[in-house]
C-alpha cells in the first residue's frame, strides 16, 4: 500500500493538511500561505496595524490634555482656598457676634457693679448679699470683663473721663489722683471710661516768693 505524502498536490499546487491516514488534504485557500503573509494582509486591511494594539495619540493632543489637566487642577486649588477662606471668614464672624453679645450683657451690669462697690465703700456689702455679688463679680471677669481706672495712673484721655483738673509739683505730668467712677473694658472693647480727676504738673515757685513783682516800685 503506497501513500502519498508530500504536502503540494502535484494536480492543483495547493498545499495539503494531515488527515486520519496519514494522507495529505487539501487546505482551504482562505488560511493557505505563510503567517507573515497573513499578517501583511491583516495589515493591509485594517490600517497597518492590528486590531485592538493601543493607538498613539499626536503631539499637539497630548499637549491640549495635559493643558486641560493644568487648569482643572489650578481650578481645584482655587476652590479648596476659596473655601477654607470662608470657614475662617465664617468663625471669625460666629466669635465676633458671641464676644458682642457678651460685651452687651456686661454693659448693662455695669450699674449694679456700681451698687456693689458703693455697698463695699460703706461696709453693707456683707452676709448672703456679699456672697451673691462675689459670684456676680467671678462670673464677669471670666467672662472677660476687666476694671481698670486706680490712683496714680498716667491720664489716657482714651480710657479716662477727667471731670475735675489741679495742678501740683508732686507730679511730672497728667496723672490720676482720684478715681470717682471705675471704667470697664471687654477684651480690647472699652465699655465705659474711668471718670477721674486729674493733675497736672506745675513747677514749684521758688521759696520767699510772694508772688510779687520784684520790678515794682513802691
Amino acid at each position: 500500500m503506497v501513500r502519498d505524502r508530500r504536502r503540494i498536490d502535484p494536480e492543483t499546487g495547493r498545499r495539503r493538511s494531515a488527515t486520519s491516514n496519514g494522507d495529505e488534504a487539501h487546505v482551504p485557500e482562505s488560511i493557505s500561505g505563510t503567517l507573515d503573509d497573513e499578517l501583511a494582509r491583516a495589515a493591509e486591511q485594517g490600517g497597518g496595524q492590528p486590531e485592538g494594539a493601543p493607538t498613539e495619540q499626536p503631539a499637539g493632543e497630548q499637549s491640549g490634555l495635559h493643558q486641560q489637566v493644568e487648569e482643572l487642577t489650578a481650578d481645584i486649588k482655587r476652590v479648596t482656598a476659596e473655601y477654607a477662606n470662608f470657614r475662617k471668614r465664617v468663625e471669625r464672624d460666629r466669635e465676633s457676634v458671641i464676644e458682642s453679645a457678651k460685651a452687651s450683657v456686661a454693659g448693662e451690669l455695669l450699674t449694679v457693679l456700681d451698687d456693689v462697690e458703693r455697698a463695699e465703700a460703706h461696709g453693707d456689702l456683707t452676709g448672703a448679699f456679699k456672697s451673691v455679688a462675689d459670684k456676680l463679680i467671678a462670673t464677669l471677669d471670666s467672662a472677660g470683663l476687666k476694671p481698670f481706672g486706680a490712683e496714680g495712673e498716667e491720664f489716657d484721655p482714651a480710657v479716662h473721663e477727667a471731670v475735675q483738673h489741679d495742678t501740683s509739683a508732686e507730679v511730672s505730668g497728667p496723672t490720676v489722683t482720684t478715681v470717682l467712677r471705675r471704667g470697664y473694658q471687654f477684651g480690647d472693647r472699652v465699655l465705659r471710661p474711668a471718670m477721674v480727676a486729674v493733675t497736672d504738673h506745675a513747677p514749684e515757685e521758688p521759696e520767699g516768693s510772694d508772688g510779687a513783682d520784684p520790678t515794682a516800685q513802691s
